[in-house]
């Protein structure tokens, strides 16, 4: 495993986060092609994400979550580039690399004038960012098939457990439309709702979703001890939708990305290094795509590199796509990555106070390449 002296390139094809819905479905008897991971034969999978279980916290935090520790595992995950929800939950949800699925970054430029924020669906404009789902249609922007699509047309009673606020949303319409979105209020709702759904006499297939241990990374600090006291909560959710699985079940258990502890900013709004030649930037404070005016890539590429130097990989577009970090795109797709894409290193980060007032407050931070954002378990488990 490298270190943080060189990026991890996520595994796509392999042993990436997008490979998880494929095992299952092929698990389930759904028609498709082989799967790169070999799951046993069920009646019925439920894939719960924790947002935020990175594999190697959880390896640190071990004493606070037994039964997922006791789960059977072997090695962890990829999540692709950048390692963050929208792109993560996406890939997850289509089993597609984000050069192939399109929601590239936390946010990126969807039209030549458009900055999409992928997780709220709006654009820029805080506090008053405009919904964008009706200007820019979550099904036009990521048109493949879902993985609870292709489940439901061949038969199978498909389900998603969550927030009830993301009913509807952008981010669920454009990665995990298909079946009956059932919306909880609290962990007893999420547990019962999946427990529910994998109680029926045909083939079922339900996805859980659980947001809180990301929270209280960002807010509190990863591995801070409000982090682990909720650890320790979705330690005992997990073993309690096990217990109560019905005969022929599975249920896996992985994350959408890890986090690091941020503690050295660049203010991307208030550098004039960092300003100069750009047009758009989006992404967030560990993966930026920076969008350069007609003509300025040089000149941004050579100013963000003098002014990062070892805190970040600062690649032009074209290099970024050839070394792997959004696997195999789609040419169409090529605009939305930006001319210039940085992936911070260690713990440093580059901010927008002005742009992302809250966002660049918080110490916990994820986005890179570093095996601490990039990795997270899968955890398996059959009745």
């Amino acid at each position: 495993m490298p270190d943080d002296s060189g990026p991890l390139l996520p595994r796509y094809g392999e042993r990436s986060l997008a490979e998880v819905f494929p095992a299952v479905l092929a698990a389930l008897g759904v028609p498709g092609p082989p799967p790169a991971i070999t799951l046993p034969p069920v009646r019925a999978a439920a894939v719960l994400l924790i947002d935020g279980l990175g594999a190697d916290l959880l390896a640190a935090h071990a004493i606070d979550a037994p039964f997922l520790t006791s789960m059977a595992g072997g090695d962890p995950l990829t999540v692709g580039f950048p390692s963050s929800t929208s792109i993560s939950v996406t890939s997850l949800g289509t089993g597609l690399p984000p050069g192939a699925h399109g929601v590239v970054g936390i946010s990126f430029r969807a039209a030549p004038d458009t900055l999409l924020d992928s997780l709220h669906w709006t654009g820029p404009g805080f506090p008053n960012a405009v919904d964008l789902r009706e200007s820019v249609p979550p099904e036009q922007l990521q048109a493949a098939p879902t993985a609870l699509e292709r489940a439901a047309a061949a038969g199978v009673k498909v389900t998603s457990v969550g927030p009830s606020a993301f009913r509807g949303s952008g981010l669920t319409r454009a990665a995990l439309r298909g079946g009956r979105y059932q919306g909880v209020l609290g962990m007893g709702d999420l547990a019962a709702g999946i427990v529910a759904a994998l109680d029926t006499d045909g083939p079922a297939l339900c996805y859980g979703y659980h947001a809180d241990l990301d929270a209280l990374g960002h807010v509190q600090g990863p591995g801070s001890t409000a982090w682990r006291f909720q650890l320790r909560m979705i330690d005992r959710l997990v073993s309690t939708i096990a217990e109560q699985l019905a005969p022929g079940s599975l249920l896996a258990v992985t994350g959408d990305h890890g986090m690091v502890t941020m503690t050295r900013r660049y203010d991307a709004d208030e550098i004039p290094e960092l300003k100069l030649g750009v047009d758009l930037l989006g992404g967030d404070p560990r993966a930026r795509h920076v969008y350069t005016r007609p003509g300025a890539e040089a000149e941004v590429l050579a100013a963000w590199r003098e002014m990062l130097r070892d805190d970040a990989w600062v690649l032009p577009r074209d290099q970024a796509i050839a070394e792997g970090w959004f696997g195999p795109v789609v040419p169409a797709l090529i605009p939305r990555i930006g001319d210039v894409v940085a992936a911070a290193r260690g713990t440093a980060g580059i901010i927008r106070s002005v742009a992302e007032p809250t966002l660049s407050t918080l110490p916990g931070q994820h986005g890179s390449l570093t095996p601490a954002e990039q990795l997270v378990p899968l955890l398996i488990t059959t009745t």
